[in-house]
This record gives C-alpha cells, sequence and structure tokens, in this order.
C-alpha cells in the first residue's frame, strides 16, 4: 500500500523554485506532504513530521504553527531525523519559503531596542559583531536589502532568526527575550 501524499501549491510546478516534501516519521517514512509555498500550520495535512527532502530552494522550518518557536535554515538535501540532526524540541509544525533575491545586502543593526545605541551597517556577513564592531549585544535592525540569517552565538553557531526585509524594533517582543544576536550571514544563491 502506498503512503497518502498530500500537495500544497502544485499549480506552480513549473515556475516555483521551492518543493520540499516532509513526512511524518523519520527516514522518510508515513505520509508525506509536497509543498512549494508557506505553510502556517502542517497539521492541516500531517499530524507529525520528523523529516524532509528540500528538492529545491530554501527555506526556514519551525517547531511551532504560525512560524513561531525554533527556527531551522534548510537547503537543498535530505534531513532524514530533524530533530536528531538539528536539536529539535519538537516536530516541524511550519515553514517559510526563502524567496531568492539578486543584488545588494544591506542591513543596519542597532545596539538597543527601538533602533537605539550603536548602529553599524552590514553589506556583508560578520562572523562575530563583537570583534568587529566593539558592540556587546544586537537588540533592533532594519533589513534594506536580502534576506539574513542571525545567530546568538559567534561565528554562525546557536539558535538562529530569519530576516527579511523589514523594521524589526525589539527582538524580545518577537519572542527572543534573552537572545542576544552575535553573527549575522546573507542568505545568497549558493544556498539555492
Amino acid at each position: 500500500m502506498s503512503p497518502t501524499v498530500f500537495s500544497h501549491g502544485l499549480k506552480h510546478l513549473s515556475t516555483s523554485v521551492h518543493q520540499v516534501i516532509f513526512y511524518e516519521d523519520r527516514n522518510f517514512q508515513g505520509r508525506s506532504y509536497e509543498c512549494m509555498s508557506d505553510c502556517s500550520d502542517m497539521s492541516s495535512y500531517m499530524s507529525r513530521c520528523h523529516s524532509c527532502r528540500v528538492e529545491r530552494g530554501c527555506l526556514m522550518v519551525y517547531d511551532r504553527s504560525n512560524f513561531m518557536g525554533n527556527q531551522y535554515f534548510m537547503r537543498r538535501g535530505e534531513y532524514p531525523d530533524c530533530m536528531g540532526m538539528m536539536g529539535m524540541s519538537d516536530c516541524i509544525r511550519s515553514c517559510r519559503m526563502i524567496p531568492m533575491h539578486r543584488g545588494s545586502y544591506r542591513m543596519r543593526m542597532y545596539e538597543r531596542e527601538n533602533f537605539g545605541g550603536q548602529m553599524f551597517e552590514l553589506m556583508d556577513d560578520c562572523d562575530n559583531i563583537t570583534d568587529r564592531y566593539r558592540m556587546s549585544n544586537c537588540m533592533s535592525c532594519n533589513v534594506m536589502d536580502g534576506h539574513w540569517l542571525m545567530y546568538e552565538q559567534p561565528h554562525f553557531r546557536g539558535r538562529m532568526m530569519y530576516m527579511r526585509p523589514g523594521e524589526y524594533r525589539s527582538f524580545m517582543n518577537m519572542g527572543f527575550g534573552g537572545t542576544r544576536f552575535m553573527s549575522m550571514r546573507r542568505i545568497t544563491d549558493s544556498c539555492y
């Protein structure tokens, strides 16, 4: 008996740069759900998600519905055990596709909330804001161009947060209460 497959967003099959297949169980077992666009709640399609194959594109997955909770970046490849590989405390509950960006990257990061304190402008990756800018904390930012990943530890380690163009006045109000972001990386063409 073949597994049940649910598909979402298939009308864009020929033009979509994203294609991900999520599976209920580890090692690509159980029911599956094919996705080509953002999904705020996977429980409509499957009861849990423990593995996936990213066929095209890159995306963020979240361990809570509505793009909340811990976030993890995924690029093309196979993820047979999401909980084990990424240290997820729960299964994948939602996902957000990251659009491909062509052009420059620019982000202003601020030491305090509401764009207060020291400000530095980034146009490339920064593996340690303390070493590079003598900045002890980053509590708000304005992403003008491109898509970025921010990490709580230097050298792109620890919890991460996906930042698309827009103003982010308070990381604390976004559910990252005690988290400090210490390194930032651009999501470039090489991720796709």
